[in-house]
């Protein structure tokens, strides 16, 4: 996910288009370091905007991540947010579901997926989410990032771009490794105008944790952020460290001045096998957006509420809001802490769920 601030690096700048090619992996022209500080400068103005508005006001989300792409070219084992068979959503749709989400009032619009990068229109759907006003960033694998494609994405206005890297070679339980990727970073490091964070993660079957370390490493050299997290199981819960596991998680998090993992504390209770007490805004401050255009609380928990995007309104926010979520003591999900933690101070919630209870999709009424 993007976050809403970072106070950290250098920033990179990256554009669009589907699998390598002879012509998309040609030499661009580099564009200057001062172009680069401008869009971070303008872009950090938006992100102080955002935060100051959502300190003003609770009846609008302030991130959205939405999924125009269930379909990706992997197959990470540890992973439920894809398939291998899903068509693209149609870009008319998308564009609708965009304009929703700004009559909602949405500050930042996160695409995910599946894998983003697969659908055809991805510039098209970044144009709409600038065209409405919010932040746009995107969660990606990275393998079809090439100087051309990195191009188009700067000019359709991407904003902030996330690879997760699990390991440093590739094994069953990821492809996403930082020997088959470093080559994409290094294209991301000369061509991005917009922030890239990368996550490196322990846990979840990752079989050296020292590779996150490296993986760091590397992201801080190539002069991006870099953070780390915990995988989390099928339904988004918690998965205690083992003890080198853990070492690794701290060491990461001492980095401190170089990374903005510093904005996920909430993980020291998850690496310490213990829950969080907070409140989630799931449903509210934070929405996922299904391939089906349903609003759920977030990808581990699907069909909550379970309501079309386009019947969403102001009072589902609110009473989301005010909602308490049994799953939250054990939540993995770092985007919805972080979101959640603007309004950790206010509004006691009133009323309870538990998600997952049920299978289907199933509408929460007051």
């Amino acid at each position: 996910m993007s976050s809403v601030s970072e106070d950290t690096v250098k920033e990179p700048r990256v554009s669009g288009q589907q699998g390598p090619s002879a012509k998309a992996t040609k030499a661009l022209p580099v564009k200057r370091p001062l172009v680069r500080k401008a869009r971070a400068a303008a872009r950090k103005a938006r992100e102080l905007a955002i935060v100051g508005r959502a300190l003003a006001s609770t009846g609008h989300p302030v991130m959205a991540q939405i999924v125009p792409m269930r379909f990706c070219n992997l197959s990470c084992a540890y992973c439920n947010e894809y398939d291998k068979v899903s068509e693209p959503v149609p870009l008319d749709e998308m564009l609708r579901r965009i304009d929703h989400l700004g009559r909602l009032g949405t500050s930042i619009i996160t695409i995910s997926g599946g894998e983003p990068t697969t659908h055809p229109d991805l510039d098209k759907i970044i144009a709409r989410i600038r065209h409405n006003g919010a932040l746009a960033g995107m969660i990606t694998n990275g393998y079809y990032l090439v100087p051309e494609r990195i191009e188009r994405l700067n000019k359709a206005g991407l904003d902030h771009l996330q690879i997760s890297i699990d390991n440093i070679e590739p094994d069953e339980i990821s492809k996403k490794s930082l020997k088959v990727l470093d080559k994409k970073l290094q294209w991301l490091s000369e061509y991005a105008e917009f922030h890239v964070n990368i996550n490196s993660v322990v846990g979840g079957g990752i079989k050296d944790p020292q590779d996150a370390l490296t993986i760091g490493r590397r992201a801080i050299e190539l002069g991006f952020t870099a953070t780390i997290g915990i995988i989390h199981d099928g339904d988004g819960q918690l998965k205690p460290l083992g003890d080198k596991e853990r070492s690794v998680w701290s060491e990461m998090r001492s980095w401190k001045k170089k990374n903005y993992s510093r904005f996920n504390q909430f993980q020291e209770a998850i690496a310490n096998a213990q829950p969080n007490e907070w409140r989630c805004r799931a449903g509210s401050r934070y929405i996922y957006i299904c391939e089906n255009g349903l609003v759920h609380y977030c990808s581990q928990q699907r069909g909550f509420p379970g309501v079309p995007l386009a019947e969403y309104r102001k009072e589902d926010l609110k009473r989301e809001f005010l909602t308490e979520k049994t799953c939250a003591p054990h939540c993995t999900i770092s985007c919805v802490h972080q979101i959640s933690y603007i309004d950790h101070w206010r509004a006691p919630q009133t009323s309870r769920i538990s998600p997952g209870s049920a299978e289907g999709l199933v509408n929460i009424r007051t």
